[in-house]
């Protein structure tokens, strides 16, 4: 059975609680990557560095623009590797409002969702990367010199990593909705023209401007789209056909 409602106060205790305990694991995550923060920085650089011209090179324009981003990746790292916590938090918030059968998904769920941001994140790093930054490098000639900042490429590369990881969890997503009822397999199948549309308009936003990268996000999604149907289907929430 559903656990019995509290009171508003009790949520936002709970709810506090919870984000208390996220951001001493994003605090602890921070702390440990800024040791790490320039070797970390230098391995997200490596595929734009790979496809630079001859003459090309990071560079930075501010005093504080090194600093800053040394202290952006060790937070975005920190987050990173606190994110099976949060995702963990993130259910024990919402488990209460579930039945108790539901409620021993919370461990599985975190494991698996960091599993499919990882899994992501990676697709867009060794794929997607090389790809985007050619197709950006191949603008540079003898009179255009590349200079990347690496403010710039910072903002540029994470944006991409998180938009990968976060697509790349639309199965869990489509678990969880067809757990409560709110859709199943049938619906998903009749929608394959809308979700094609959407799956082109998200891909041309969140991808660079180029057709060989924007497919490399629609095919992926494409697929994971049509892995939720199965997992609809084979795990949904089954009707009550008494």
């Amino acid at each position: 059975m559903v656990d019995q409602k509290l009171p508003i106060t009790s949520h936002l205790e709970e709810l506090r609680k919870r984000l208390i305990i996220c951001f001493i694991a994003i605090g602890i995550g921070f702390f440990g990557s800024y040791i790490f923060s320039k070797k970390i920085f230098n391995l997200l650089m490596i595929p734009l560095i790979e496809v630079l011209p001859s003459g090309g090179s990071f560079i930075f324009t501010g005093l504080t623009e090194a600093f800053f981003t040394y202290l952006k990746v060790s937070l975005l790292a920190g987050i990173f590797i606190a994110s099976p916590v949060i995702l963990y938090q993130l259910w024990s918030f919402i488990s209460p409002g579930l039945y108790k059968k539901e409620k021993r998904y919370a461990l599985p769920f975190a494991v698996f969702s960091t599993i499919f941001f990882v899994g992501g994140a990676l697709f867009g790093y060794f794929v997607v990367f090389p790809f985007g930054f050619r197709f950006f490098m191949s603008f540079a000639s003898e009179t255009i010199l590349a200079l990347p900042s690496i403010k710039e490429y910072l903002s540029f590369s994470t944006r991409l990593l998180f938009a990968f990881g976060i697509v790349f969890e639309l199965p869990l997503f489509v678990l969880f909705l067809s757990k409560i009822g709110v859709v199943d397999a049938k619906m998903l199948s009749s929608q394959r023209k809308y979700a094609l549309v959407v799956v082109f308009i998200v891909s041309a936003i969140l991808t660079p401007p180029d057709v060989t990268t924007q497919l490399l996000m629609v095919v992926p999604l494409l697929l994971l789209y049509e892995l939720s149907i199965w997992v609809a289907k084979a795990f949904g929430k089954k009707k009550d056909l008494s």
